[in-house]
């Protein structure tokens, strides 16, 4: 199992499409590349949503997880 640093998160708990996806990006936008951002929310939507996300800008899921009702990703800035 791989362990990574975070730098940075985004708690995007009880928040809709688009808006983890608008915090997630502004958030990346702060961060340097190859820094590590955890996401954190609870639309079940966010699951495409962020493989959408992470294919258009570039940035990297390292790991995504779902625990107790919360979807937990990890994204490397690129």
């Amino acid at each position: 199992m791989t362990t990574f640093t975070v730098d940075r998160e985004v708690d995007a708990r009880g928040l809709n499409c688009p808006l983890p996806i608008l915090r997630t990006k502004k958030a990346l936008n702060d961060m340097l590349s190859g820094q590590i951002l955890r996401v954190v929310a609870t639309d079940p939507a966010s699951q495409r949503d962020f493989q959408a996300f992470s294919r258009q800008t570039g940035n990297a899921i390292v790991d995504q997880s779902i625990a107790n009702g919360d979807y937990i990703y990890l994204l490397r800035r690129k």
